[in-house]
């Protein structure tokens, strides 16, 4: 199969060839999801940096575009991705912590860690573990 840009075959990690026509559309999908990403981050410092209130507004207007694109390619992934689909359903437009129906499900705590916990992965003394009492 003749890819059109050589340039686009480099962003594959495996052989373009050896890719469903299915990864290799998702692909684009991903591909152009994160060059929109870019591009709204882009806008965003230069809207801050800009000295003009009407090239600022211009760029926020710009922004807004590439925000109005992602959206879209989200949910061309989300209709083609069944586990997109299904997180994007579990964690979208939900009241309350982002992160408390994964904590829930898997039994962690949504408050943060003590004080005394932090900087530590957590796991003990590998010492009282072989009866070592150092």
């Amino acid at each position: 199969m003749a890819v059109a840009h050589e340039w686009y075959v480099a962003q594959y990690h495996e052989a373009a060839e050896a890719l469903r026509a299915e990864t290799r559309e998702m692909h684009r999908a991903l591909r152009s999801l994160i060059e929109e990403l870019d591009a709204i981050d882009w806008y965003a410092q230069r809207i801050d940096a800009a000295g003009d209130a009407e090239l600022a507004a211009l760029l926020a207007h710009n922004r807004d575009e590439e925000k109005e694109h992602a959206c879209m390619l989200l949910e061309w992934i989300r209709r083609n991705d069944a586990k997109f689909d299904e997180l994007l359903r579990r964690f979208l437009f939900r009241a309350g912590a982002i992160a408390a129906e994964e904590q829930a499900a898997s039994g962690t705590s949504a408050t943060p860690r003590a004080a005394d916990d932090a900087g530590t992965l957590r796991i003990g003394s590998l010492r009282a573990a072989n009866g070592d009492a150092r």
